[in-house]
């Protein structure tokens, strides 16, 4: 096993959601490969037949500024976002280190392939333990309205056996 090059825990804040689709930004997966952004988009360009719609998208403007507006980078860098930049899908990152032809992408490919995949997998599991939480909700949920119906009972309806405390007038 070799010794990974990036903290998971880095590749994970690089992921965003956009379109509903888990993806990552051109700038960030250009500094993880360690080359310039410009140099992956020029790569991605002059292989854009391997880039469908599913696979990258560029972000339309409302979509950068509000990316821009949630994540903290000096004002010095939000200029150099000037054009909306384009994110890739986990199958467009997988596509890129075809593209990209240097051992760093490659293996940093790998990372990021093993992240989303940990990233779904923690999904499943959470979607099972809320399912098992609901299920159990919902046995309690039976179980305590028959409670609070006896009680409600109790107390709406005074016994008939009891005998009057107190003074007559």
């Amino acid at each position: 096993m070799s010794q990974d090059l990036i903290p998971g825990e880095l590749i994970e804040s690089k992921i965003y959601v956009f379109r509903g689709k888990n993806v990552m930004v051109d700038r960030d997966l250009a500094r993880l490969y360690g080359v310039e952004t410009r140099v992956l988009n020029q790569s991605v360009k002059r292989n854009i037949d391997r880039f469908p719609d599913d696979f990258m998208f560029q972000l339309t403007k409302e979509e950068r500024q509000n990316w821009v507006s949630q994540i903290v980078i000096p004002n010095s860098e939000k200029m150099g976002i000037r054009i909306p930049p384009l994110v890739f899908t986990e199958q467009g990152v997988a596509m890129l280190s075809s593209v990209l032809n240097s051992d760093r992408a490659v293996q940093v490919n790998i990372q990021i392939m093993r992240t989303f995949t940990r990233m779904r997998e923690m999904l499943t599991e959470n979607e099972e333990l809320r399912r098992k939480i609901e299920l159990l909700e919902k046995q309690y949920d039976e179980k305590f309205v028959m409670v609070f119906d006896a009680i409600r009972r109790l107390i709406d309806e005074p016994s008939k056996n009891e005998k009057e405390i107190g003074f007559k007038y």
